[in-house]
């Protein structure tokens, strides 16, 4: 079991699926967390998971593509906790309509606005107090999709994703000077709720092969109780069983 006494946490997209077993797996661990997404109730029902387990969680709805909102919350929280050692960047949406033959102009900002610019919120709200501290981390799940080939995916999602990858390599590139370091994480499928955005639902059978939310969290815990001077730039895993690599219609 991993140590994390001491660390102060931030994860977005915390309501359900990877963000929410980060959360528990983290807390368990003794970190401090600090969930936030849109829905409250949802939020609610995670943190009373944590604080049944003897956890210490507290909750900021939040949707990150408002850049206003996510600073305030970045200030309730640090002001809250004392620190923003990890921020972790879970949140994430799609489109059943998602490929350009049926793609609305609106789904595609909106994913851009969640998938991207809610990173960049967050990153941008939270590297002020990493960079007093002379430390802290950051952790954005990115995709399998940004790395490789899946048209499944869509281009919105796609491009928004391949952007967060870019996004996270320059935060190691410019703040290196003040201990702050970013690792990018891209799954391939994963299991949770998001799937049931797809135009062609995946049987059960298939979903049991997948990776599972909890795949994500063990590695998000070791990379957060790795020592300072170590720097995980990049995560890329798939399930063994990788539908990715086999042919599929869009």
């Amino acid at each position: 079991m991993h140590n994390l006494s001491g660390k102060s946490v931030w994860i977005t997209g915390a309501g359900s699926g990877i963000g929410e077993a980060i959360a528990k797996s983290l807390a368990a661990a003794g970190a401090q967390v600090a969930l936030s997404a849109r829905r409250e109730e949802t939020l609610m029902q995670v943190a009373d998971d944590i604080a049944a387990s003897g956890g210490k969680v507290e909750i900021h709805p939040l949707d990150i593509s408002d850049s206003d909102k996510v600073l305030e919350a970045a200030q309730n929280i640090k002001s809250s906790m004392g620190r923003i050692d990890v921020l972790i960047n879970c949140a994430g949406v799609n489109t059943p309509n998602r490929h350009w033959r049926d793609l609305d102009i609106k789904d595609w900002q909106r994913i851009v606005a969640v998938n991207l610019n809610g990173v960049a919120n967050t990153v941008c709200a939270t590297l002020p107090t990493m960079r007093e501290q002379q430390d802290g981390l950051i952790i954005n799940i990115a995709s399998w999709a940004a790395k490789h080939e899946f048209p499944v995916a869509g281009p919105a999602y796609i491009a928004s994703k391949r952007g967060v990858v870019d996004l996270s390599h320059s935060i190691n590139q410019e703040e290196l000077d003040n201990n702050i370091r970013c690792c990018c994480i891209s799954p391939g499928e994963v299991a949770t709720p998001i799937l049931q955005q797809r135009p062609v639902p995946l049987e059960q059978e298939e979903l049991d092969r997948l990776l599972k939310p909890s795949d994500l969290a063990e590695i998000v815990t070791y990379v957060v109780s790795a020592p300072a001077r170590v720097c995980f730039n990049e995560i890329v895993m798939s399930p063994t069983h990788n539908r990715t690599l086999l042919p599929i219609k869009p």
